[in-house]
């Protein structure tokens, strides 16, 4: 028989605990993105030398500040995000930059609003660190398997 899949719904095997234990987001709102796609600096395809981020065209003739139909589209604020799910991650939380365990604490309260993001500057020993007290305090960890090493066995 083939092994059950540890993400298999149909299966009658639960997860582990800390797993299970994850908070999920309060707020269930779906999260509208008006436009995924940057917008490119208009003729940046053309040149090497040109930097594809976005400048507002100045030119008298220019056909993308006169907003010509066909040509390059440029941002408007009518593109942003509903505030209320603005600046949130694709799973419904906020993120949340840790450092060291003791920023954790901040969090206590809020494990419902925020998930941790281990900051990328730091070693495997206060990762794990970072990870235990996080599973403690029901906070979910966007990078949690990160750096980790084979456990040694004595």
């Amino acid at each position: 028989a083939l092994p059950i899949s540890y993400f298999d719904t149909t299966s009658p095997v639960r997860p582990p605990p800390s797993v299970a234990a994850m908070a999920s987001p309060a707020d269930k709102r779906k999260i509208v993105k008006k436009r995924m796609k940057k917008f490119p600096r208009f003729q940046a395809d053309r040149f090497k030398r040109m930097n594809p981020a976005w400048r507002k065209p100045r030119g008298i003739d220019g056909r993308v500040r006169r907003r010509f139909k066909g040509s390059t589209l440029m941002p408007s604020i009518g593109y942003g995000s509903d505030k209320k799910t603005r600046f949130r991650l694709k799973n419904g939380f906020y993120k949340f930059l840790v450092r060291c365990p003791a920023d954790l604490e901040m969090l206590l309260m809020h494990n419902e609003k925020y998930a941790v993001e281990i900051a990328h500057n730091i070693g495997a020993k206060k990762r794990k660190e970072i990870v235990e007290r996080a599973d403690q305090l029901r906070l979910y960890v966007t990078n949690r398997f990160s750096r980790l090493r084979a456990e040694e066995s004595d």
